[in-house]
């Protein structure tokens, strides 16, 4: 009886190796503390030829365990050629991808968008250059949440960027 109970203990230790090699080799995100926050996002971001001061009480963002961050905060862009093109500066340490369509690699971006009858049509560039690297519509969320300028979600949670009271689903990858 002994050696069937080792054999069956053996066998549920392999049969469980490789999901456990899968979990170690997954990036776990985490939400970033607000000190975090002020030292992965700039005071002042660089957008195109602007240095555009950043309203750090609206930083948001995830963190995983390598140290590899995704960050958000709102532009002040009151009185910029910016103005009404983007609202949101973003740091990109990870390969993300924005729904189907938009994959944005390891840089700076800009955020804005217009509103729409189904949604907001949210914009990226990238932000030295200004390019447009996609868009897409943001839909009204689900779930009732409260309505924030912007969120990252850790994608554990959400795996949604939250814009107001509209979401855009991401992976990180």
């Amino acid at each position: 009886m002994r050696g069937r109970a080792r054999f069956l203990v053996v066998a549920m230790a392999l049969l469980m190796l490789p999901t456990m090699m899968y979990a170690q080799g997954k990036r776990q995100w985490r939400a970033m503390t607000p000190a975090e926050l002020e030292a992965a996002l700039p005071a002042r971001a660089t957008v195109e030829k602007e240095r555009i001061e950043t309203e750090m009480r609206t930083a948001t963002g995830v963190e995983d365990a390598q140290g590899k961050v995704v960050a958000a905060v709102v532009l002040i862009t009151a009185g910029y050629a910016a103005n009404g093109k983007y609202s949101y500066y973003m740091v990109v340490q990870a390969p993300m991808r924005i729904g189907p369509d938009i994959l944005l690699q390891p840089g700076n971006y800009v955020v804005g968008w217009t509103r729409g009858d189904d949604g907001l049509l949210v914009h990226f560039y990238e932000a030295e250059t200004g390019n447009e690297r996609g868009t897409m519509l943001a839909k009204p969320l689900s779930q009732p949440l409260m309505v924030v300028s912007v969120k990252l979600w850790p994608p554990a949670d959400r795996s949604i960027i939250q814009i107001g009271r509209f979401a855009l689903p991401y992976t990180l990858e």
